[in-house]
């Protein structure tokens, strides 16, 4: 059986959201808060932290920001299955199909933590789940100088947020959508007719 564009994009995501969800549970269940394991020195960490926000620890105040923000990604889901939907269906380059895939199959990731976890974990409602963390690179270490604009002195590391794979999966989409565009979009495929 010839697989389609709609079974690869299917494979992609289930894979992403399989391997998401299962480095989550096993932090979630092996990890205390705040624990760290070191992977390559102290360059990769293994992490465990909980956010209530936004990629990469960013997030909204307060309880109505937190709904906000679950009820954003799930309307925002769906926009982006729709998008994917059309994609496939005008027969776009597979590059593109499987970028978007990662950005959807991402947020769908996170949105099960934001939506579920609170509940499942029994420690809020629905929808106000935290996203499970746990990757973390303090590549460079080091302090900003004194004469240095708002963080004079302050400690410096780069890269400092801590982030999980679905986060990497929505940076990677959207990186390589953006890198190689014009690859992936061609100017006929504005006005291309439904397949």
């Amino acid at each position: 059986m010839k697989l389609t564009h709609y079974h690869k994009a299917i494979l992609i995501i289930f894979s992403v959201l399989m391997i998401d969800q299962l480095i989550k549970y096993w932090v979630k269940t092996t990890l205390f808060i705040g624990e760290e394991i070191p992977v390559f020195g102290n360059w990769f960490i293994i992490h465990f932290t909980e956010n209530n926000g936004m990629a990469f620890g960013f997030e909204l105040g307060g309880s109505y920001g937190k709904l906000a923000l679950s009820l954003f990604r799930v309307i925002a889901v769906f926009g982006i299955a729709y998008i994917l939907h059309q994609i496939i269906k005008r027969k776009y380059h597979f590059g593109l199909i499987t970028c978007v895939c990662l950005v959807f199959a991402g947020a769908l990731g996170n949105i099960i933590d934001s939506v579920f976890y609170g509940k499942i974990y029994g420690y809020e409602n629905w929808l106000h789940g935290r996203v499970v963390d746990m990757f973390y690179f303090p590549i460079l270490r080091g302090h900003y100088p004194n004469w240095f604009p708002l963080f004079a002195n302050e400690e410096f590391i780069f890269f400092r947020p801590v982030f999980n794979f679905a986060d990497a999966a929505i940076s990677v989409g959207v990186i390589c959508i953006l890198i190689f565009q014009t690859t992936f979009l061609k100017e006929d495929d504005f006005f291309r007719k439904d397949a």
